[in-house]
């Protein structure tokens, strides 16, 4: 909506404890009109409706934040938010809070990008328009055993006098695997069905310190419409993905970003979301991204011999010339490839992702 133009079909309205049902004239009442509810604490095992609302309207910003939960990454992890469309059972977006607002590792830092922010690292932020035809729903479900939060919100979105039938359904998923499977992708977004666009997603690594040498080799794969065993769209490397090269450091921007890389630690966190480069998909999707690390040839011997679960793939000489290994493992121990030489090798970490999409439904 261009600012300077006036919307007939569109009404303006904020939901938080002030107002929990957005009504008009109805905010702020409690204890006479002073600050009387701001927040609510949420116990151990409790669930909190924070948007139920009927009829056409698009959702265009969440904000919230938790006390408590920043210093506790596993509380964070606790925290699940989900969100329901027309009245369906299922939820159409369903992941822990961090996750969710691109702190996968439970490490929230201030950043902004085009779609979350964490202005002072404090708090979540969500702009990705909502829109929904018949009733939007938004609940907060504390899973902790023995941790309360004071929960403060705000939801704001747009009733329609006119609903647009032309509208496809936001959705995300989170899936984590600890430890990946040796030479399988992980994947980001498993297949889904239906009519929609992949708008991006956030990504946590936790390394396994047997590993040795560098872990963003894997190539990102969109597969679309029916692809089989090779997709359509596939990139070059992990950094390469989200825009960058040559390893991997803290970064900021629109549409890619690394929050955290934390090389001691082996703790890695970053995002891309397809806001330019648009992928739609008529049938169906599935994205994925490969575990694959990469170091000097001495080095995967030692991983041998300590038998850490890899597997050489690939061989890169002084010159840039490639030999693959998968053809003729064999290959690895011939001596033209010395120990400098680069070998990038299937590996295992800790892995999870928040998939964005849109679908044709709302379930």
């Amino acid at each position: 909506m261009q600012l300077f133009k006036f919307d007939d079909n569109a009404i303006t309205r904020w939901a938080s404890f002030e107002n929990i049902n957005a009504a008009k004239g109805k905010g702020g009442k409690t204890n006479k009109g002073a600050k009387g509810y701001p927040y609510h604490v949420m116990q151990p095992g409790e669930s909190v409706t924070l948007l139920n609302v009927k009829g056409a309207g698009v959702i265009n910003r969440i904000w919230m934040t938790l006390d408590e939960l920043f210093h506790k990454p596993e509380e964070m992890r606790a925290v699940k938010i989900n969100i329901y469309w027309d009245g369906f059972d299922k939820p159409a977006v369903s992941a822990p809070i961090g996750d969710f607002f691109c702190a996968p590792l439970g490490k929230l830092v201030a950043f902004e990008n085009e779609l979350f922010a964490s202005p002072e690292g404090r708090s979540f932020v969500c702009y990705i328009p909502m829109p929904y035809k018949k009733g939007a729903k938004v609940v907060i479900t504390n899973e902790s055993t023995n941790q309360s939060h004071r929960i403060f919100y705000d939801i704001n979105f747009t009733e329609l006098k006119k609903p647009d039938d032309n509208i496809l359904y936001f959705h995300a998923s989170w899936r984590r695997e600890n430890p990946t499977t040796l030479g399988k992708d992980f994947e980001i977004l498993p297949k889904i069905s239906g009519k929609g666009k992949f708008i991006g997603s956030c990504v946590g690594v936790v390394t396994d310190k047997r590993n040795r040498g560098w872990w963003g080799e894997g190539e990102a794969k969109i597969y679309l419409d029916d692809d089989d065993k090779y997709p359509t769209l596939c990139g070059t490397g992990t950094e390469d993905y989200i825009a960058t090269g040559w390893g991997q450091g803290v970064f900021i921007n629109r549409f890619h970003g690394s929050l955290v890389s934390d090389d001691k630690e082996g703790l890695y966190s970053f995002y891309r979301f397809h806001i330019p480069d648009q992928v739609q998909f008529r049938k169906n999707c599935k994205v994925t991204i490969q575990q694959m690390g990469g170091v000097a040839k001495k080095e995967v011997k030692k991983m041998i011999a300590d038998k850490v679960e890899i597997q050489p793939v690939l061989a890169i000489d002084g010159d840039g010339k490639q030999y693959n290994f998968l053809d003729d493992e064999a290959k690895f121990e011939d001596e033209m490839f010395k120990d400098d030489t680069w070998v990038n090798y299937y590996r295992k970490d800790d892995f999870c992702a928040t998939a964005y999409y849109y679908l044709d439904s709302p379930e």
